[in-house]
């Protein structure tokens, strides 16, 4: 498995094509849509389906081209379901950016096992900076993508819509942290780091 990041939009962030076999799988399409999906077709793979942390603007920035563009069911959390078009919820609102307003998801993330096309993975939750936060583990290559839940010596922003500090600082102990310390972590911004660096160096937790 092959995860490529691509740093997208107003605010810097990370989109992730994920590769394995011969199937894509696309998390947080956060803006550009023309430059991912020309580097889509040059990777010559089939595109299974878009998923995605929290509904925040920042991440779903592209969601309506490339779901329109390779016919792709769109997974998000249930308790954000209201957000992708709702720019007072999803923050585009508070932001000097256009108002970013999509169609609703097509299928709810819960918590646990999921396999989509040659891909195996858990869903974690981990809200704080959004209710409806989730993490992607890929436990047998020991990959996480963490969202804006943890970032390398950061954690995610707790004053937009309902969030609460107190609730991500459990999210990441309990949850996050519960990972092992080898695991890598591809956050919503910013560089990759490790649970293991994480526990021993991030100032927040």
């Amino acid at each position: 498995m092959e995860i490529k990041k691509y740093v997208l939009g107003q605010l810097g962030t990370n989109g992730y094509l994920v590769l394995k076999e011969d199937n894509l799988l696309i998390i947080d399409p956060a803006g550009e849509p023309n430059r991912l999906i020309k580097e889509i077709d040059r990777l010559a793979m089939k595109p299974k389906a878009i998923l995605l942390t929290h509904a925040h603007f920042d991440h779903i920035g592209a969601v309506e081209p490339l779901r329109k563009q390779y016919d792709l069911p769109v997974y998000l959390h249930e308790n954000e379901h209201e957000w992708m078009g709702n720019p007072a919820l999803n923050g585009s609102k508070y932001f000097p950016v256009k108002e970013v307003i999509c169609q609703p998801a097509d299928r709810y993330l819960k918590p646990g096992p999921m396999s989509i096309g040659a891909f195996d993975f858990t869903v974690i939750e981990t809200p704080g900076h959004s209710p409806g936060g989730v993490a992607f583990v890929f436990n047998q290559e020991q990959h996480i993508i963490s969202g804006d839940s943890l970032f390398n010596r950061g954690i995610g922003r707790t004053d937009l819509p309902l969030g609460d500090y107190d609730t991500l600082i459990q999210t990441i102990k309990e949850k996050l942290f519960s990972l092992p310390d080898a695991y890598i972590v591809h956050p919503g911004h910013g560089p990759e780091t490790t649970i293991g660096d994480e526990k021993k160096l991030n100032p927040f937790v």
